[in-house]
Order: structure tokens, then sequence, then C-alpha cells
């Protein structure tokens, strides 16, 4: 039984929907789903096993690599990071997980290290992001040293686009660059390769490469594809409703204060369930399907939207939709100054998640 309002609906069928998508988009690649911040806060599990249909999975730890593991899930694993530690790299072995090596540490702990198993080696390339990756010049002689160890590493190369997802002349140009690198680099070699992102799925699906890697667009958000579908719907109920008079104030540090007459509701959601505490006011709530705007600061456990347009029909248990299937959550982001990644990876424990089949 839940009692708090505060609800997070997992639609999934919607995740298949959009796994489906993502197929389509790179009909001749094989599909490492992203799953990692515990499915990007709606389940890693649950995530895992609508996406089942996908040739792999990326994590960010062998945390949630094990946790995918014992759960039965016998799909390859690519730890997206690598490895963090030396002791790792025998379990990460004996759970047969795909291994990104990025740095100089990272190769020197596989080249070392003597094994009779076949690994999986994913060697990421900086093309200009800057964050993680050998560098264009290295590269050669990475792989090399791995060719020659007496170990048997199963080679891929990948990269990162960094802004795939802007429009804007500077990073249309930059994002064309990181593929001609990626190209360039790649061109003497027969390895699997990897490039794309969702973003880079959606607007560059002509460089597909081998295997490509969909997060966000697997839980319908990040303004990529259209005919995708959310994944996670956020609901409150409304708890109280008061009018107040101009020149009152509502909620802390007097923030907003009422110009007119207004009738205010108040919605059992706040940051301590993972709503954005710096959404400011005018920021979209769906109140009984009608669009509201919060007025003043969000608290821990409420907000409060204006009402007064809907004053004869809003009442005590309205529905209150904070992102969802009507009202984007990347919108809210927008509003709230962030992305969607954060909200849907915010949701905190205490939140109840109910799962649409």
């Amino acid at each position: 039984m839940f009692y708090r309002p505060a609800k997070a609906y997992i639609n999934l069928p919607a995740l298949r929907h959009n796994l489906t998508i993502a197929k389509l988009l790179a009909p001749d690649s094989k599909v490492l789903a992203v799953v990692k911040a515990n499915g990007y806060g709606h389940g890693i599990c649950r995530v895992a096993q609508q996406l089942a249909g996908a040739d792999a999975f990326g994590v960010a730890s062998i945390d949630e690599a094990l946790a995918l593991r014992q759960k039965g899930f016998l799909h390859r694993i690519l730890l997206l990071e690598g490895l963090f530690s030396e002791v790792e790299l025998p379990l990460a072995i004996q759970n047969r997980l795909d291994l990104v090596i990025h740095s100089e540490y990272q190769l020197q702990w596989l080249l070392n290290y003597q094994t009779t198993s076949v690994i999986n080696v994913w060697l990421k390339i900086d093309t200009g992001m800057h964050r993680l990756g050998f560098s264009l010049e290295c590269v050669s002689g990475v792989i090399q040293q791995l060719q020659q160890n007496l170990n048997h590493f199963n080679i891929h190369l990948m990269s990162h686009l960094a802004s795939a997802d802007e429009k804007d002349s500077v990073a249309t140009s930059f994002t064309k660059n990181q593929i001609k690198q990626f190209n360039k680099i790649c061109q003497p070699y027969h390895f699997s390769k990897s490039l794309l992102n969702s973003a880079g799925l959606v607007h560059y699906s002509c460089h597909t490469f081998d295997w490509v890697r969909p997060g966000i667009l697997l839980y319908g958000a990040g303004q990529t594809a259209s005919h995708l579908k959310p994944v996670m719907q956020l609901e409150s109920k409304v708890i109280a409703i008061k009018w107040v008079q101009a020149g009152e104030y509502v909620g802390y540090g007097n923030q907003w204060q009422a110009k007119k007459e207004t009738c205010v509701a108040v919605i059992a959601i706040g940051y301590g369930d993972g709503y954005p505490r710096h959404a400011p006011t005018g920021t979209p709530v769906l109140v009984d399907g009608q669009r509201v705007s919060l007025i003043g600061r969000v608290s821990m456990d409420m907000i409060a939207v204006d009402i007064t347009a809907y004053a004869d029909s809003v009442h005590i248990g309205s529905l209150a939709i904070l992102w969802g299937d009507a009202l984007s959550v990347d919108e809210v982001a927008r509003w709230a100054g962030t992305i969607s990644y954060e909200l849907l990876c915010g949701i905190t424990p205490r939140v109840p998640i109910i799962e649409i089949q």
C-alpha cells in the first residue's frame, strides 16, 4: 500500500518500442543498450528485461554488471569506463565482461595479467571531446601492444560524440570533424567499431558502424528521435487548495508574491522526491490535464501551482503530472536549467515505482 501520492510509473512496452526505433535507425548495426545509473533511474534489471532484444548492455561499473549477471542476463556487458582498480580484472574476466580501456594504466593492467580467456577490449579513442580516450597518435601503438601480448584480445574501436545533439554550426562542424577523425584512425583496421550515442544515432545515422550505443533514446527523452514513447511518468496529487490575496507571498523566502487574487494548489512532490529544486516560477505542471504554472520555491515535499483559471474544477486529490506522456521531461528540464538525464536519474528511493505492463 502506497499512502503518499507521489509515484513514478514505468511504461514497460515503451521501452521495447524505443528499442525497436533504435534498431530501425541502425538496421545494419548491433545495439548496445546503455542501462547505467540504475537504468537512467528506471531500475537497471527492470529495464534490461525489457531491452533483452539488444545485443549487449552498457554499464558504468562492475557493480552494475554483476547486478545483471546475478539476475541471469547472459548478454555481453560493456564496462563503459573500464576498470577502476586492477583487483577488478579477475572478476571481470570470470563474468565475461567487455572492457573499455581509455588510459595507459588500464592497458598495463591487461598486458600484465595472464589468462587463457579471450577478452573483449574496446579501445576508446579521443577524437576531440577530451574526456576519456587515447590520443590519435597513441592508437596504433596501443593496438600493437595488445596484438603482441600473450593474452588473446578481441579488439574494438570506439569514440564518443560530444555535441551531436546541438544544431548550431559550431557544434555541427565539431561533430563532423569527430566523425572524420574516427574514420581516419580506424581506416587501417578491420576491428568492430562504435561511435554513435543516442543523438548521433538520430542525426548522423549514415555513420552507424558495427555497433550503436543508444542511451537516453531508449527512455523516450533527450530531444532525439520522433516516434519515441516516454517511459517514466512522475505523478502526485493536490493536497491543499487556498486563495491568496494580492500582495501575499507563497513559499519559502518570499520569492513569489501574488499580483492579484490567486487560487493556489499544493502538490505532494518536492526535491526530496527528485523534483528539481531550482525549477523556477512558470515551470509547467499538469493538474487534471490542464497546464498550470509552478509558483515560488520548490520545497522538500511540496510545490505550489497557480490554478486560478481552473479553480472551479480542481479539487483535493486532483491528479498532478510532473512529467510524462503529455508533458515532456525535456521541457521541465529546460525550465529548471538542466537536462532530462538528471531528472530521470534523480528520482529518490522514497518514490514508489509502479510498472505498466
